[in-house]
């Protein structure tokens, strides 16, 4: 079993950390610069955005072919966002 403690209560200002934290690790282990990786939420909108920002070079990393890597991203950060009981968007920035 792993060690990871899981706090089941949701905040207003911490909604979708799970889905957050869960798309920081997957697109800092794609890249090379772990340092430019960076995760902004946007709540303007009806449904939370998440808006992926990874150094110039590692954006094709991320991106991959046809899209197949963003699309899987998606997927795992939208499911990690129904544990925090949110819907999510990820968009990836330039």
């Amino acid at each position: 079993m792993s060690d990871v403690e899981v706090d089941e209560t949701v905040d207003e200002g911490a909604e979708a950390e799970t889905a957050k934290a869960v798309l920081e690790y997957i697109v800092a282990a794609l890249v090379e610069d772990e340092d430019a990786v960076r995760v902004d939420v946007d709540d303007s909108k009806r449904t939370l955005q998440l808006e992926v920002r990874v150094g110039p070079d590692d954006m094709g990393r991320v991106i991959g072919r046809r899209g197949r890597v963003a699309n899987a991203i998606r997927t795992l950060t939208r499911a990690a966002a129904a544990r925090d009981g949110v819907e999510i968007d990820v968009e990836f920035v330039d």
